[in-house]
């Protein structure tokens, strides 16, 4: 062993606790260990654990050492990740997750047409509507709304995700085309609820440019962001959703945008997040083809809302 490779044996020591433990890890002889750990305080010329008969602890230099084999060990990580970025054929496994409509909606998409391209790598999909442990639980990238709080992630951002409010033709012809907020207010609205969460409150600015809320008539409260807009095309609510939820049902006029001329909130922006701020070639190519797949400037679920640019505030 050299110098790296002891200090990278002392921090599993430290890590796992023992030396049999470590022993048992790499399978091989407990002495073993003890010999390449008395052969690094000899090099180094400092006492790095105190060992009795139960138990190991670190010595304030074996501490030290310890925390620069941790910056050794991610240095070595990130040179590794570094070299599958020059390979000419990507390969291995690429572990996603994403929230559960986007993924079925895009990231699906986008994987069958990245595999055709790169068959050697295999791909392991989670679509959860949970923010999911990236790094925590071994996943190589995330796609989720709203910019990540945890400071261990690389975020960035895929396309925005802007808000609309909806209602069948049958139940306009009802109920007549809201002009005013109370009149908004008053009308039966499906909205979104699950695990403590309501969204019944839409924030928008008054014509004064002050941010207030709608507070939604809610009629109808259900855990699945599809089942609101087919709540809204089966014609007895009106319901407040996502450009991004919607999918023919304007074109083929199932559906119609209504109030138009107030400044809605923007809801989030869906942003891939992954644990290094260089990614493996892998990672960067598959945000590529969703990317591709998804739009640049102008998402490709704005194209099928006609003239949403200049609705709701026009936003761009």
């Amino acid at each position: 062993m050299d110098l790296a490779s002891r200090l990278l044996l002392l921090l599993e020591v430290s890590e796992l606790g023992s030396f049999a433990k470590v022993a048992d890890h790499r399978n091989v002889n407990r002495s073993a260990i003890s010999k390449q750990i008395n052969k690094l305080e000899q090099d180094l010329g400092v006492h790095l654990l105190n060992r009795t008969t139960r138990s190991l602890s670190l010595t304030a230099a074996g501490l030290e050492m310890v925390n620069q084999a941790r910056h050794l060990r991610a240095l070595l990580n990130d040179s590794k990740r570094l070299a599958q970025n020059y390979h000419l054929e990507p390969r291995g496994e690429l572990k996603i997750a994403s929230s559960a409509l986007f993924g079925r909606q895009y990231v699906q998409q986008a994987i069958l047409i990245f595999q055709q391209s790169y068959p050697d790598i295999h791909i392991e999909l989670l679509l959860e509507d949970r923010v999911v442990d990236v790094v925590g639980e071994g996943f190589d990238i995330g796609f989720r709304v709203g910019e990540p709080k945890a400071s261990n992630l690389i975020s960035k951002k895929i396309a925005r995700n802007r808000l609309l409010i909806v209602a069948s033709p049958k139940f306009i012809a009802q109920y007549g085309q809201p002009n005013t907020v109370p009149k908004l207010e008053s009308l039966p609205a499906v909205v979104y609820s699950s695990q403590g969460l309501l969204i019944d409150k839409i924030k928008y600015q008054d014509p004064k440019g002050d941010d207030t809320f709608i507070q939604l008539n809610a009629a109808y409260k259900v855990n699945d962001v599809e089942m609101l807009v087919n709540t809204a095309i089966a014609g007895k609510m009106i319901a407040v959703t996502t450009a991004q939820t919607i999918e023919n049902e304007i074109l083929e006029g199932k559906l119609e945008p209504i109030m138009t001329h107030i400044k809605l909130a923007d809801y989030g922006t869906f942003y891939a997040v992954y644990p290094h701020r260089d990614p493996p070639l892998k990672t960067k190519l598959f945000m590529d083809t969703l990317k591709s797949i998804v739009g640049d400037n102008i998402p490709v679920w704005e194209s099928r809302i006609p003239g949403f640019e200049k609705m709701y505030g026009n936003r761009r």
